[in-house]
Parts: C-alpha cells; sequence; structure tokens
C-alpha cells in the first residue's frame, strides 16, 4: 500500500473526513439534505457514514474528542472497518482530510488491515485498496514514518505466516540481508561452523534434531547523530519451526501454527527495519538466533547436560523449553558490546498466553522502573499494551540442579516468570524480558489484528526508541 501526502483533494477523489462531532461537519461540501442525513446518522450513533455520489464516495468518520491512547485504539479499528468497506466496493484510492490528532493512528489502522499473504494461492483475491492521500494535519514526514512502521509490521507478518518449508534458518538470515539493504541497517551472519567457534551450545543443541544448519544474524543501525553512547540491543527468539523436539508437543493441533514461534524475531527484524529507515538518532542492534527444533537420532534429550556460551551449564528437563537456550546464548553473546539497555522478545510460555490472553505482552524485568515504565507507554501508544509481572528472586529456586547450574524449566508454577529469570541468568546490563506467546498468532483476524502473524513487537519496540 502507498501512503502519501497531498496538498489538496481532487473533484473526483473519494473522500474520508474524519470528524469529532457534528460541529465538524464540513457543511461547505455537503448539500443542505445531505448535512441533514449525516446529523441524523451520528444522532443514531453510526460512526461511519456514506454519501454515494455516483462518480465518487465519501465517508464521514465520526473518532469522538477523546485523544488518549484508547482513543487511537479507536481510531485504528474505525480505520480497519473502513478498509473492509473499501475493499468491499472496490475502490482502490482514498483520500483522507483531517485536523485530529489521531489521524496517524486512524491511517495506521488502514494500513494494518488492508495487510494480506498470498503468496500460496494459486488464484489471487488481492484487496483493490493500493493508495491513501492525506490531505490536511500530517505534514510529509509524519505520512512516511506511518508507511515505514506499517510496512516494518507488515514485513514481520510475512515472515511469521511463511512455513518452515520455505523459511529456514538459512532463509530468515537471508530476508534480513534484503530488508538490511532496504533501510540501510547492517548485517553480519554467523554460520554454523562460525556458532561453533564461539561455543553457543544452547543454540546447537536445539539444533541437533535439524537437517539444517542453524543461524545467528546480527542486525546494526549505527546513526553518526546516535543520542546513546552504548546501544540499545533487540534480541528475537528466531525458532523458525518447533515440534517440541524429543518432548514433543502433546497437545491437539498445537504444531499446526509452530511456524509462527520466529515471531519475536520477526518482531525485532521489522522493528530494525523502522528504526533505520526511519533514521531514529540511537544506535541499535538486533539479535537473532535462529533453528527448528525437531526429534531425531541425534536431537538433545532430556537429561543431557549443555555448556552454554557464557560456560554456564544447564540440564535438560523438556526439549520444548528450548526457544530459552537460543536465547540465552545470545544474551550472553551481548554483553560484548557493554548495552546500555537489552530487550528480548519471544513466543515463549504458553503460561504467559494463559495469563493474559492474546490481549498483551507479559513483561519483566531487572531494569530501572523509569525505562519499564516508558516501554509500558510505548505499549499503551500502539496498544500492545504491557502486563508487567513480578521477577522476583525467589523464582530462581525452581531452576536449581542437581547436576548442572540451573534446570531448563521451572515446577509449572509462574512458568512465565521462569523463564525470564532463567533468561536473566545470562546477562549483566539492565534487561527486560518481554514474552508474546498469546498476540503474535491469530488463528483469525481481529479488527486491523489480521489472521496468522499480527506483527506484534515491531510498532512497540519503534516507539519505544523513538521517544527513548
Amino acid at each position: 500500500m502507498d501512503i502519501k501526502k497531498a496538498s489538496k483533494l481532487g473533484a473526483n477523489d473519494n473522500v474520508v473526513y474524519l470528524i469529532a462531532s457534528e460541529k465538524e461537519i464540513p457543511t461547505s461540501v455537503f448539500s443542505t439534505k445531505e448535512v441533514a442525513y449525516i446529523k441524523k446518522e451520528i444522532k443514531a450513533e453510526q460512526k461511519q457514514i456514506e454519501i454515494n455520489r455516483l462518480s465518487n464516495i465519501i465517508y464521514i468518520i465520526v473518532l469522538g474528542k477523546e485523544n488518549d491512547y484508547k482513543a487511537s485504539e479507536k481510531a485504528r479499528i474505525a480505520g480497519s472497518d473502513l478498509t473492509s468497506s473499501l475493499n468491499d466496493t472496490k475502490i482502490k484510492a482514498v483520500s483522507i482530510s483531517s485536523g485530529l490528532d489521531i489521524t496517524g493512528a486512524f491511517i495506521e489502522g488502514i494500513a494494518l488491515s488492508n495487510y494480506q499473504f498470498l503468496k500460496y494461492f494459486s488464484e489471487k483475491k488481492e484487496n483493490a485498496l493500493k493508495t491513501i492521500k492525506v490531505v490536511g494535519l500530517l505534514k510529509n514526514a509524519a505520512v512516511a514514518e506511518i508507511q515505514t512502521i506499517a510496512n516494518g509490521a507488515n514485513y514481520a507478518k510475512d515472515l511469521v505466516n511463511e512455513p518452515q518449508s520455505f523459511l529456514t534458518a538459512t532463509q530468515i538470515a537471508k530476508e534480513i540481508k534484503k530488508l538490511g539493504k532496504e533501510a540501510g541497517f547492517k548485517v553480519e551472519v554467523f554460520n554454523k561452523a562460525k556458532i561453533n567457534s564461539l561455543k553457543m551450545g544452547g543454540l546447537l543443541a536445539v539444533n541437533k534434531g535439524s537437517i539444517e544448519p542453524p543461524t545467528f544474524s546480527i542486525l546494526e543501525w549505527k546513526p553518526k547523530n546516535a543520542k546513546n553512547k552504548n546501544p540499545i540491543i533487540l534480541v528475537g527468539k528466531g525458532v523458525v519451526y518447533d515440534t517440541g523436539g524429543l518432548s514433543l508437543k502433546p497437545t491437539a493441533n498445537s504444531m499446526d501454527f509452530m511456524k509462527c514461534d520466529m515471531g519475536g524475531a520477526a518482531a525485532v527484524i521489522g522493528g530494525v527495519y523502522a528504526i533505520s529507515k526511519n533514521k531514529l538518532p540511537f544506535h541499535v542492534i538486533g539479535l537473532v538466533p535462529a533453528t527448528d527444533n525437531r526429534p531425531s537420532g541425534n536431537a538433545y534429550a532430556p537429561g543431557d547436560v549443555i555448556t552454554m556460551h557464557n560456560k554456564k551449564t544447564v540440564e535438560v528437563l523438556n526439549t520444548d523449553a528450548e526457544g530459552r537456550l537460543i536465547l540465552a546464548d545470545a544474551l550472553s553473546y551481548a554483553q560484548k558490546y557493554k548495552p546500555e539497555l537489552v530487550l528480548d522478545i519471544a513466543t515463549l510460555t504458553g503460561a504467559a498466553a494463559a495469563a493474559i490472553g492474546h490481549y498483551g505482552v507479559v513483561g519483566m524485568g531487572n531494569a530501572k522502573e523509569t525505562i519499564m515504565n516508558k516501554l509500558k507507554a510505548s505499549g499503551n501508544n500502539d496498544f500492545e499494551r504491557i502486563a508487567e509481572f513480578p521477577f522476583w528472586d525467589e523464582y530462581n529456586e525452581q531452576l536449581k540442579s542437581s547436576i548442572a547450574d540451573f534446570t531448563n524449566l521451572g515446577n509449572g508454577a509462574g512458568g512465565s516468570i521462569t523463564a525470564g529469570k532463567f533468561l536473566e541468568n545470562f546477562t549483566d546490563y539492565p534487561y527486560i524480558h518481554l514474552d508474546i506467546a498469546g498476540p503474535a498468532f491469530l488463528k483469525k483476524q481481529n479488527n486491523y489484528l489480521s489472521q496468522g502473524g499480527t506483527g506484534v513487537g515491531v510498532r512497540l519496540f519503534y516507539d519505544f526508541v523513538k521517544n527513548y
């Protein structure tokens, strides 16, 4: 979708007027009868009103007077509702006229909800809507920013929606390189030999059952005017497909969508893309350890002891607790950069999804409260809300092993927290852990959140870094 700034409305444009209330109806645009009809519909609490003039269609969208993060979310949903109407009517281009502060959120709702993943259809039924022209309040830079953020989120959706038959660990590294060229960030990819030399025992163990080699990708955006002396690092879980390994997933239908287990990696990739494409003045590094997790004659097994990148040892109690093993190596590797802050993001635990469903992101960490509050504010801004869980040291008691430094699994109480505490043991810097097991993949569309991959985390990371 092309989102662009326009200086004025065309005579035959399909136009959307965003208004807060009846008082803002642009009466000069409409006939007396049309104005009366619009007022009647507003009194009936209609939020989307249509005037069909045959040569073009005019929409009036009533967004209300509120101007907080909840109002922005309502605007995104209104944009999603309009997208359905525009595509049903086969409208290819629409012009949006508005002076409201939440205009950007409305346009974002259109851009996100118009997403399609059609690669594997023999007959592709593409949405009609291709172009949005923006007239009014938003400046060129703001319009370009919306375009880039939406593209980053939609690229992340593409990655999550790709089956493992295409998106192997090697292929995800190739996709990162493509986006790096487009957006301007540097990419370095470690192959299996390099990963071996770095003794990333967690990543290598999870990969043992696979016929595909692992990769470890480093994405770096370092502008000359960077405001931070030491980098912010984003680490994303890149398990491109997860069977559970030898601890095979027991639940019916639980493997059907396990291509989504790299949703964290997708969030980092899309986030770094948007940050670099819009040239935010912060040094940001993304780390993506990638592999699939399969059972085979050579697969790692419950009872194995793994020596990790930082030389700590882990007793494996369950091979389906694999994401934390590859993330731990990445978090340990991140120490070499002396980072100002590290955030990891992962579809890590069913416990997180069970706790809050798909309604938000589970977050926890040891970073200063001011940093966590900034992240939570960004979560509100984009409605990728963060439910902060406790991060008490007592949860480490569940990770004690009789034969190694740690186990890779707690006893079931507070499962999402014990996963986060496990990971903290591989850090020596301010750290925040984000679990997106609930919102990363949806079985059916929910307003502007697409069926399949949702791109969760991309807009959150962008907003957080922008306002850092």
